[in-house]
């Protein structure tokens, strides 16, 4: 696996210095690569329909519900803030994807839902999304999704305690 140039200079750095067990420095460093890629990745999947990874979040979040979401549901479901979902919103709205209606129970709240627009973007996007995030490990066995789940699971562990 090919390291991100800046984590090759840090790693040749760890080396010059004699830094002990680099390679559990390289490891992390390739999992920080790993991740840019699958980031980079998703981005480029996204760009075409005008999305970025919040407006996708916020895009499936609404493809599941049948009524609209109250703006503030949204922000805790997609653990962003209001003000994030707000951005996020606007810019979902001035390309007709949401609309942002009156709660029919409460007419001082808003509902947030898919325009028709917006539904055939969500089912075209989702859909291609959880193909594309599903052939990331798709040539991994149960048995060594299971593994990796473990291990990626242990190694978060340790955030925590990291010093």
């Amino acid at each position: 696996m090919k390291l991100d140039q800046k984590y090759l200079a840090l790693l040749e750095e760890a080396q010059r210095r004699r830094v002990s067990d680099v390679e559990s420095i390289r490891l992390c460093f390739q999992t920080l690569s790993l991740a840019a890629s699958i980031d980079r990745g998703c981005a480029a999947l996204l760009e075409p329909h005008g999305l970025s990874e919040g407006r996708f979040v916020l895009l499936a979040l609404l493809d599941a519900s049948t009524y609209g979401v109250a703006p503030k549901a949204l922000a805790e479901q997609a653990g962003v803030t209001r003000g994030t979902v707000s951005g996020l919103l606007d810019g979902l709205e001035r390309e007709e994807l949401i609309e942002r209606r009156a709660d029919a129970n409460d007419r001082r709240a808003r509902r947030v839902q898919l325009t028709p627009k917006g539904r055939r973007v969500a089912k075209t996007v989702v859909e291609q999304h959880g193909r594309w995030t599903a052939g990331l490990s798709a040539n991994l066995s149960a048995s060594e999704r299971s593994q990796l789940t473990a291990l990626l699971e242990k190694v978060a562990g340790n955030l925590g305690s990291a010093t």
